[in-house]
């Protein structure tokens, strides 16, 4: 009984390393590189130029170091010799970098009704601009019910009426469309 526990918890640490492993070895290094020829960069960067696989293993070995593929797809492929670990630490470095950095631009949305007063439509318009201001766009529905569908032409101007308001901060990406039993509309923050 403790000895299928402990097989079957070393099975499964066994099996964590491989699911990790396959993760992060997505680059071919060393003996996994099935390439007759390559075209190598040195440990300081330089170019080595075009040789047969097995010499550039030979040049990774003096150098005690690994020989890694970092572009499978160029003719003939690009390997560089160079620390696998410390290689995959400094990639994963500069990929979290680049992520932080990014920003992610969220569509929020405003609804709104034909019927809709100008104190509440001002309410609509300072809640858009806080969404602008964040970077976020905006798409702003003007929904109908019952007998209001068969009033929408005259509903638009709710709509233009809106984007002129934010006119000074936002630029209308996409304008008024009829989609079902709404209108919709796609504001964007201004440049």
């Amino acid at each position: 009984m403790i000895l299928d526990v402990l097989l079957g918890r070393t099975f499964f640490l066994l099996f964590e390393v491989l699911r990790r492993y396959k993760t992060i070895s997505d680059l071919l290094i060393n003996e996994q590189i099935r390439e007759k020829e390559v075209r190598v960069i040195g440990v300081d960067g330089e170019q080595l130029g075009v040789m047969a696989t097995s010499e550039a293993f030979r040049l990774a070995d003096e150098a005690e170091v690994d020989l890694v593929m970092i572009a499978p797809t160029a003719k003939p492929p690009v390997c560089r010799i160079v620390d696998y670990g410390k290689f995959r630490y400094e990639q994963m470095r500069k990929e979290k970098e680049a992520k932080k950095k990014q920003k992610v631009v969220e569509l929020k949305e405003i609804r709104l009704s034909p019927n809709i007063d100008t104190n509440d439509l001002n309410t609509k318009v300072g809640a858009a601009k806080k969404f602008l201001a964040k970077g976020d766009k905006v798409k702003i529905t003007l929904r109908f019910r019952g007998r209001e569908l068969a009033h929408m032409a005259n509903s638009k101007h709710i709509l233009d009426d809106f984007a002129e308001a934010l006119a000074d901060v936002a630029v209308v990406e996409k304008p008024a469309k009829v989609e079902g039993r709404s209108m919709t509309m796609v504001l964007a923050e201004k440049k």
